[in-house]
């Protein structure tokens, strides 16, 4: 990992397009903050996400890979939470034979209106990527 800011860690994070992107645009609305290198690609269903694309991500300089997960909300699936579970899962054991920290991923439900939820988690795994770094 190569946190080059020292304040900012490079996050990726993968939201959902009916549950918790509409948090992360209204957590910007109520201007509140969250470190600045947070990018969010929206995805129909956290149970979409693929172990290649995360893994991607660090290969593209990501310092972590935050998953917004659907919770019991997801539209799609009831079994959605822990279908992406398994995905997480599974892509730590991948990071840990690449000699990674798999405490580099992170998923957590954040709906809809979770707004300080979803800054209260960012802030903290950014913290925890400083720190590591």
């Amino acid at each position: 990992m190569n946190v080059t800011d020292k304040k900012n860690a490079k996050i990726l994070v993968f939201s959902t397009e009916k549950i918790s992107d509409p948090a992360i645009d209204m957590a910007g609305l109520l201007k509140l903050h969250y470190p600045a290198k947070v990018y969010a690609i929206a995805i129909p269903c956290s149970s979409a996400v693929k172990s290649q694309w995360i893994m991607h991500a660090y290969e593209k300089g990501f310092d972590g890979v935050f998953i917004a997960a659907d919770g019991s909300d997801c539209p799609y699936d009831e079994t959605c939470t822990e279908k992406t579970g398994r995905i997480v899962s599974k892509t730590q054991e991948l990071m840990k034979q690449k000699n990674m920290d798999p405490a580099r991923l992170r998923m957590a439900a954040i709906c809809s209106v979770c707004s300080e939820a979803f800054v209260k988690q960012i802030k903290s795994f950014n913290e925890y990527l400083i720190k590591s770094a």
